[in-house]
């Protein structure tokens, strides 16, 4: 059995800040993800993504953001437990008994809950031919933007993420978006960005489309789009990219005695602690008044969780509050050399 103070539930930005906050007021965590890598969604849906709302950072992407992440909690020598997840949990005196799906045990005063929004799969085509090209020329995430460079692409979609892609690809790739619907749920400023390339020449937007038919042997040559008054287009593409949102899936999570509502798990913000003491949840996956699904906000949840975390861990002492500017107890902990 693994021993140690706190456990977190999925290893994407909100639990690898949490880690450093931990770190930080001198408590040790391990990690348990169902992906097989470290950075959640920023590394499996979008990590060439930029993203524009992180502070101090005009821009990163998400590989970057989660590499910056890691390189931040290296002092604190985290074991992450991947392609695994939790199974079961449950009370046992003052601790928390964890069990994964590799048959680990871990025994924790805290279990912090980021696991985004739980296990999740993106939406797919209707379309059966399209099964055959899955994970070739049809895709629903984007690992490298470079195999677009000088090929045709046609996204599929109307929100943020069609929008962006389209903007970002349009730089080396020919590309159509097509979309169901006149409107765009895409941010206004995405919007407005994608006219203009349309009036440059540079993106072609056909709205009121559906897939409906895809043809190729060995690689994907065209597919057909069939408008809503019925007429049908073939258009000659390389790669098709779809972007229909997430199904989403809690798994085990929903028998933890957890007071979800649908598949948000609601929490307090004094620390984000959830109605089972000793659980918190932070980051897309819990829910209170006035929430903003915001990597930012995901930050500052972690921090408070992590102080939560510190009463049952340590119900004998107080914290503390320092500043890692000034406290040397902090900065040791950092590995950073003191000065006399």
């Amino acid at each position: 059995m693994i021993k140690t103070d706190v456990l977190i539930v999925g290893a994407g930005p909100a639990g690898l800040f949490c880690i450093h906050q931990l770190g930080i007021i001198g408590l040790k965590c391990e990690v348990v993800d169902n992906l097989d890598k470290i950075g959640g969604q920023c590394i499996e849906l979008y990590p060439d993504k930029p993203i524009y709302d992180i502070p101090a950072i005009p821009e990163c992407t998400g590989e970057e953001l989660t590499n910056n992440l890691v390189e931040q909690i290296k002092p604190f020598k985290t074991n992450f437990h991947l392609n695994e997840r939790v199974e079961e949990v449950k009370k046992q005196n003052n601790y928390w008994i964890v069990k994964t799906s590799k048959a680990k045990e871990f025994q924790v005063s805290s279990i912090v809950i980021a696991g985004g929004v739980g296990s999740f799969e993106s939406r797919k085509f209707s379309v059966k031919e399209c099964e055959k090209f899955e994970g070739k020329e049809i895709l629903y995430s984007i690992k490298d933007k470079n195999i677009f460079k000088n090929k045709t692409v046609s996204i599929f979609g109307g929100g943020d993420s069609a929008l962006d892609w389209t903007i970002e690809l349009s730089e080396n790739s020919k590309v159509q978006l097509i979309h169901r619907r006149d409107e765009f749920r895409g941010a206004q400023s995405s919007v407005d960005k994608l006219k203009e390339l349309e009036r440059q020449g540079k993106v072609e937007i056909l709205t009121k489309y559906q897939l409906t038919t895809v043809e190729g042997d060995k690689n994907l040559r065209s597919i057909g789009i069939k408008h809503e008054d019925g007429k049908i287009k073939k258009i000659e593409t390389n790669y098709v990219l779809g972007f229909f949102g997430l199904i989403m899936q809690l798994g085990p999570i929903a028998n933890w005695g957890l007071n979800l509502d649908k598949k948000n798990i609601p929490v307090n913000t004094e620390n984000f602690e959830t109605n089972q003491k000793g659980i918190f949840a932070i980051g897309d996956i819990n829910m209170y008044p006035g929430k903003l699904k915001l990597i930012l906000s995901a930050f500052h949840e972690g921090a408070l969780a992590a102080r939560g975390c510190f009463k049952y861990a340590r119900p004998d002492e107080k914290l503390k509050f320092e500043f890692t500017t000034t406290s040397k107890s902090v900065q040791g902990r950092l590995g950073v050399k003191k000065n006399d």
